[in-house]
């Protein structure tokens, strides 16, 4: 889909223009087919098919603070795991302010549903960055969703977040309380640290080592939490970059992340 087809979504930050013009030019000439799984144009799943395909799945949801982003950004990431044979997913969600907690994530979950039947029923790995590292954590250590849309429990496999925020609770060190979970007292909800039920789904958690020092205390909070469940947890710290360089070794073949994401996910059940 074309980013000028889409509806208008909140202005971009400085930062965040940089990160879409990156994003949208690492990805340029990258070509994946474009399907529905709602009304909504937000609500689309971009598929990126293998040559070889060994019968798995990786999804990814954008980041873009919950107000922000497409589904196209993380068309970059598709070349290195489609050339291990890995169907890459691209799932767009709906975005806040319009569309608050929990609405994203419900599309989120709404979108591997979909993706799961379109593929065959194929085991599933479930990433994103940022805040789509966020909804990707929070479907992973939640049981409460999948009766809902009609997949069983073994569906998702494991989680790969790149600089996820899992925590929106007083001490999280957010600046401000993030739009998206719009009125009433939601963020206990939406904080993944605080919703792990029973035993986790495995973890591949990554961040910058220059990334928001909140969300490495984050990161390292959520592992505790994860680990205390009995979860299976691997963190790597991404020498030398930032929140959004993080983001970009996701494409980087040789890169710090995708090696080693693609090896974890091959010694996965």
């Amino acid at each position: 889909m074309r980013i000028e087809d889409y509806p208008p979504q909140e202005p971009f930050s400085e930062v965040g223009k940089r990160y879409h013009d990156e994003a949208m030019r690492l990805g340029a000439g990258v070509v994946g087919d474009d399907h529905r799984y709602g009304a909504d144009p937000y609500q689309g799943v971009a598929l990126y098919r293998p040559a070889k395909p060994n019968g798995r799945v990786l999804a990814f949801l954008h980041g873009g603070g919950w107000t922000n982003g497409y589904k196209e950004w993380m068309a970059f990431m598709a070349p290195a795991f489609n050339a291990a044979g890995y169907l890459f997913a691209s799932i767009g969600y709906r975005l806040a302010p319009q569309h608050v907690f929990p609405a994203g994530v419900e599309d989120a979950a709404a979108g591997l549903a979909w993706l799961w039947r379109e593929t065959g029923r194929k085991p599933v790995f479930i990433g994103g960055h940022s805040a789509g590292g966020h909804y990707a954590s929070l479907l992973a250590v939640t049981q409460d969703w999948q009766e809902k849309v009609s997949i069983p429990g073994d569906a998702v496999r494991g989680c790969l977040p790149i600089s996820g925020v899992y925590d929106f609770t007083a001490g999280s060190g957010l600046s401000m309380r993030p739009r998206f979970l719009g009125p009433g007292e939601t963020e206990r909800a939406a904080s993944p640290l605080h919703r792990v039920s029973g035993r986790p789904r495995p973890f591949f958690m990554a961040h910058g080592e220059r990334d928001f020092p909140h969300l490495i205390r984050q990161a390292e909070a959520m592992e505790a939490a994860l680990r205390a469940a009995g979860g299976d947890v691997t963190r790597i710290v991404l020498l030398g970059r930032d929140h959004f360089t993080a983001s970009y070794a996701g494409g980087e073949p040789a890169g710090p992340w995708v090696p080693a994401a693609i090896d974890w996910m091959n010694k996965q059940p």
